[in-house]
């Protein structure tokens, strides 16, 4: 099992332990924080120009049709 498939089941695991708003409210601030510090240790300058420079960015990988 890769290291990406171990943390969506660790995702869906916590997931399916959010009964409320607020639940999810803290779920996506801590996954937010955790990328939030990743970056920073990776990049060394995270500030607002670099959220504004990300949020316009399409990250996903693109599904080819067959």
């Amino acid at each position: 099992m890769t290291y990406s498939q171990m943390a969506q089941l660790e995702l869906m695991n916590a997931a399916a332990n959010v009964n409320s708003q607020e639940d999810l409210d803290a779920l996506k601030l801590t996954i937010s924080l955790f990328f939030a510090e990743k970056a920073q240790r990776e990049d060394g300058t995270f500030n607002q120009e670099k959220l504004d420079e990300l949020r316009g960015q399409h990250l996903r990988t693109p599904y080819k049709t067959v």
